[in-house]
């Protein structure tokens, strides 16, 4: 049984991944091209079980695939979840952007006033 999970639901799985150091780390090792459980556990001082189940929480969350070469199973960077996240933080950033400009002009404004006050 499939279940489609909300767009929120998904968010709140990406961000949930996102949040341990160590899932970040084997984003960033992925960035640079697919690699094996064994490859993606070398720098890190855990075993390869525990990388295994990182691992598992990234693919929950549509963050990495695994897929089948020969003997070896690579894991690769999926972008999806990325961009969606992206996307839903850019449009905060926008409307933080905007507020950061009403101030920024209601100070100018301000200062305005306080100088012609100072001159007066």
């Amino acid at each position: 049984m499939t279940t489609t999970l909300s767009r929120p639901e998904m968010l709140d799985i990406t961000f949930a991944a996102l949040a341990d150091p160590t899932r970040r780390a084997i984003l960033t090792r992925l960035s640079a091209g697919e690699a094996s459980v064994t490859e993606l556990a070398e720098p890190f001082a855990m075993s390869q079980p525990a990388i295994s189940k990182h691992i598992k929480v990234l693919e929950r969350a549509g963050l990495v695939s695994r897929g089948r070469d020969a003997q070896r199973r690579p894991c690769r960077l999926e972008a999806k979840p990325l961009a969606e996240a992206t996307e839903w933080l850019e449009n905060y950033r926008r409307i933080w952007e905007g507020q950061f400009q009403r101030l920024d002009l209601l100070l100018g404004e301000m200062k305005s006033e306080l100088e012609s006050e100072s001159k007066k």
